[in-house]
């Protein structure tokens, strides 16, 4: 007797349709959720804000008046708040892009030599130690009024991350990718182009946002004590004035454009170094 053994048909493959709808509909949800989180987080400052000014007049209006009063008095001259506005951010991005440019160059020197780190890395943490705010009067004396001092305050206090970020980055290029480059008889040239400065440019970017912050700062601190114009001259004529509410409205329009150019700078990240998220996990 002899037994025959009926074939199994063969299973139908999956469907890819459901399992990219489904993914799409995570993206979505994970796009939404991106931008509904930070203006929540918005509206709870806000209503911080309320209460402790109107709710349960905690501050005195001199201190911080109520956001009512901070939105008239942007309401009540908006050209001229967006003018200064306008002002600020141009300081802070011509100041960035020099300390940007002057950072990276000497963060390879000090990459591309162990005798130039030796020699001026602790002339660099002392320019950096340095208060900055007190070499305002001095710039102003030496430079006069204007951008001068101003783009000065810039570049002092935002190059010190960018040359650390940009030395750090090119002296720790990972040892598997160095071996790679040596077995393949690269040049020094063709190592540093194709292998130690691609590896570096994360941490380049992680010293450039931290940065640009401190750049709008160095711009709101060099108008204090220089400036012609900008925010930070609206806030030190505003407020010794007791006009508190128009101090307040210049200091969220600095808060507002330091996202702005923050964000900014991400979006630039991303498209630059789009192998980057592929390559690290996300949280």
């Amino acid at each position: 007797m002899t037994l025959t053994r009926t074939p199994t048909p063969a299973a139908a493959p999956a469907d890819p349709a459901p399992a990219a709808a489904s993914g799409r509909r995570a993206a979505a949800g994970r796009s939404a959720g991106n931008a509904l989180l930070p203006a929540a987080g918005l509206l709870v400052a806000l209503a911080a804000w309320w209460l402790l000014t109107s709710g349960l007049e905690l501050v005195h209006p001199l201190v911080l008046p109520t956001p009512g009063s901070v939105l008239d008095a942007f309401v009540a001259a908006p050209a001229r708040m967006l003018e200064h506005t306008w002002a600020t951010t141009l300081e802070t991005l011509i100041g960035f892009l020099l300390s940007t440019v002057a950072g990276i160059l000497i963060g390879l020197s000090l990459a591309a030599s162990r005798v130039v780190e030796r020699m001026f890395s602790p002339l660099l943490v002392a320019v950096n130690a340095v208060p900055k705010i007190a070499l305002g009067p001095l710039l102003v004396v030496a430079l006069g009024w204007g951008q001068k001092p101003i783009l000065t305050m810039v570049f002092l206090l935002c190059f010190f991350p960018i040359v650390l970020s940009t030395a750090t980055g090119l002296t720790s290029t990972p040892a598997d990718l160095a071996e790679l480059a040596r077995s393949l008889s690269a040049s020094r040239w063709q190592a540093f182009r194709k292998v130690r400065l691609p590896a570096a440019l994360p941490q380049i970017f992680v010293g450039l946002k931290v940065a640009m912050p401190l750049a709008a700062i160095g711009a709101v601190i060099g108008e204090f004590q220089a400036g012609e114009g900008g925010l930070g001259y609206v806030i030190v004529q505003t407020s010794g004035v007791g006009d508190s509410a128009s101090a307040w409205a210049a200091i969220i329009l600095i808060a507002l454009m330091s996202i702005l150019l923050y964000f900014l700078l991400v979006l630039v990240e991303r498209l630059a170094l789009p192998w980057v998220r592929e390559t690290t996990s996300a949280r």
